[in-house]
């Protein structure tokens, strides 16, 4: 079962960094439990030949969130705001990566939709 936070302004303590921290805090077991899974999904695809290529990718992202959230944790116990930084700029990086990694995909989809409909186009023509 997961235990309820509250703010550390409701426990009489000036509002710093546990109130900044507390809803990343609340979420570090997603989190964390997205970094093995992304880690894991690297490992299968490594087995495979054409998967080497592109397992590295899932293990950064894996490895990413799971330091995020190991950084969230630090800050919200007392680490400060050096760590909260610190796993702020492991989140963006992966959500950067993952936007690269959607917009690649988008224009691999757009060429492979335009490849099919000139390509039916061919064939209806003949």
């Amino acid at each position: 079962m997961s235990r309820t936070v509250q703010p550390a302004s409701a426990q009489g303590v000036s509002m710093e960094m546990k109130d900044v921290a507390l809803p990343l805090y609340q979420a570090k077991g997603w989190i964390r439990f997205l970094g093995v899974m992304m880690i894991i999904v690297g490992a299968l695809y490594a087995v495979t030949i054409i998967g080497l290529l592109f397992a590295w990718l899932p293990i950064w992202l894996g490895v990413l969130l799971f330091q995020a959230s190991s950084r969230i944790e630090y800050a919200y116990e007392g680490g400060g705001a050096v760590s909260f930084m610190e796993s702020l700029q492991k989140l963006k990086t992966y959500f950067i990566i993952n936007g690269v990694v959607v917009l690649i995909s988008l224009i691999f989809v757009g060429v492979g939709a335009l490849a099919g409909i000139l390509g039916g186009l061919a064939g209806f023509m003949s």
